[in-house]
């Protein structure tokens, strides 16, 4: 699934500490999904997808509750979810997903972080054919799991492949389509999910040499910092 270059960044936030960056996106996540579907994670799924998120990013129990009260507040604000679709040097295309109440200082924030960095945004719709978007579920390998019957069970919940990683993680994939389907077959197992979102992945992945990855990620760097910004995706392998 080409999640190399992703592997490889999400280690570097971890060493520098920007992983705790990540709290106020889950946060807003959370606030989004009680305030458009309800309070109760039993009866709210995109609720209980970023709860379950947050947790795996050891956010606060306290911080994930006072979120779910702040959808009922009056003075909460209204995010919207826009993407944007940009052009770097060295051939690296950027897909950007974002959660904003301001729209219009989202979008100069996203173009200057491009042109500073030599490249563009480009009309969306441009890049975006160029990425598969997969449902991503990722569990842990656990004792008596049987890796090859659950291949079999998750089939008919749309299942595509299923990867088993070197640090005892399992990763499912999905369409994305097949988001809510797989979510359901994994609950009724009982088997606990550490972390599920909505990816994608380049087509036809490109690689760089270490100069120019070391380039792009001062943009994606840059990118990600943005508060406004939810997840970044490009064709680096």
């Amino acid at each position: 699934m080409g999640r190399a270059f992703e592997v490889r960044r999400a280690a570097k936030e971890k060493r520098s500490g920007k992983v705790s960056k990540l709290f106020p996106k889950l946060l807003k996540i959370i606030t989004m999904a009680a305030k458009e579907g309800g309070e109760d994670p039993d009866m709210n799924a995109s609720l209980r997808t970023a709860i379950q998120n947050a947790k795996s990013q050891n956010v606060p129990k306290d911080n994930i509750q006072n979120a779910i009260k702040r959808a009922t507040s009056k003075d909460v604000e209204s995010y919207e979810l826009v993407n944007y679709e940009g052009k770097a040097p060295h051939g690296v295309l950027i897909f950007v997903e974002c959660a904003t109440d301001n729209t219009t200082r989202t979008v100069a924030n996203v173009k200057s972080y491009f042109n500073k960095a030599g490249g563009q945004l480009v009309p969306n719709g441009s890049i975006e054919f160029m990425f598969n978007r997969k449902a991503v579920f990722e569990i842990e390998e656990t004792e008596g799991l049987d890796i090859e019957e659950l291949e079999l069970e998750l089939i008919d919940a749309g299942l595509e492949e299923i990867e088993q990683e070197e640090d005892g993680m399992i990763i499912i994939y999905g369409d994305y389509t097949s988001f809510g389907t797989l979510q359901e077959a994994l609950e009724e197992r009982k088997i606990e999910v550490s972390k599920s979102s909505l990816k994608r992945f380049a087509t036809a992945p490109i690689h760089l040499n270490e100069e120019q990855t070391e380039e792009i990620e001062k943009l994606l760097d840059k990118i990600e910092e943005d508060d406004d910004i939810q997840q970044v995706f490009t064709n680096i392998e």
